[in-house]
């Protein structure tokens, strides 16, 4: 029950962080947003780290943290791309079906989810293709909604970082999630060195982009946590149902509105990832 109540937690906090970040990604340059707010996580990881010294992790398990974190600076950096031109309500259900690549991964390592979770993921896929068509005008048909490519590639960042992370959290949640940062901000600072950014619109965004990078590292800290608590295939469905937060933030703050087929669609979604759980 532990491993569920932080794989919940985590989810609640990386909703909040992408809506964050999201809405920070639409007001700066995106190379911007990411090395703010992933600074920001590292410096809080390097505090805990200080305070808590804990063991560090093995070569292996160092290995699958390098993993994460370049999986993670790919999923993010797409994931923040597609909430700055897309729809947080359309591009955060489709980021969530990154989930099937852990859940294929436990089972290819001899766990066994129920016959309800294969019904979640099928069901899951059958609600991304839905939310990712929005209506063009006149009746011409539908068209791929916007963000919604690099939502799918966001989406496979996500799941493989889930993996890493899960692996490099076994030698403890606060090493594993600090090798993740310990990889992604070096390569956010040489992709900032090499572009330079323009810096418009920074100073009056860093408060909500240091908001993102405290939400991403708690969250990352709590599914690490779950993750020596529960099975890979379980704990990362329920840490990836972020997007009923980021959903809820958009239509509330944002005033975001979607077409009812696609609506249906993110409903369909998280109805998936709901039946995967519940298996």
């Amino acid at each position: 029950m532990t491993g569920v109540v932080l794989a919940l937690a985590a989810s609640l906090s990386w909703g909040v962080a992408d809506f964050c970040g999201g809405l920070g990604s639409r007001r700066v340059r995106l190379l911007w947003a990411l090395l703010v707010s992933q600074l920001t996580g590292l410096l809080l990881l390097a505090v805990v780290a200080l305070a808590t010294r804990p063991r560090a992790p093995a070569g292996a398990e160092l290995t699958w943290g390098v993993f994460a974190g370049v999986m993670g600076a790919v999923g993010l950096g797409a994931f923040y791309r597609a909430l700055a031109i897309g729809s947080m309500g359309i591009v955060g259900p489709i980021s969530t079906t990154g989930v099937i690549v852990p859940v294929a991964y436990g089972l290819a390592r001899g766990e066994h989810p129920s016959a309800l979770q294969g019904v979640g993921i099928v069901v899951a896929v059958g609600g991304v293709v839905a939310a990712s068509l929005e209506p063009l005008p006149e009746g011409a048909g539908r068209k791929l909604a916007t963000g919604a490519g690099l939502a799918l590639v966001a989406a496979l960042g996500f799941g493989w970082t889930l993996i890493g992370l899960n692996r490099v959290s076994q030698a403890g949640v606060v090493w594993g999630t600090l090798t993740l940062r310990l990889t992604v901000v070096p390569i956010v600072c040489l992709a900032a060195l090499a572009v330079r950014p323009s810096t418009a619109g920074l100073r009056p965004a860093l408060p909500i982009l240091l908001a993102a990078g405290l939400f991403d590292t708690g969250a990352n800290m709590l599914y690490g946590g779950s993750a020596t608590r529960g099975l890979l295939s379980v704990v990362s469905v329920l840490a990836s149902l972020y997007p009923v937060v980021l959903v809820v933030l958009a239509r509330v703050v944002l005033s975001e509105r979607i077409s009812r087929p696609q609506l249906t669609g993110v409903a369909v979604t998280l109805a998936g990832v709901a039946l995967i759980s519940a298996g």
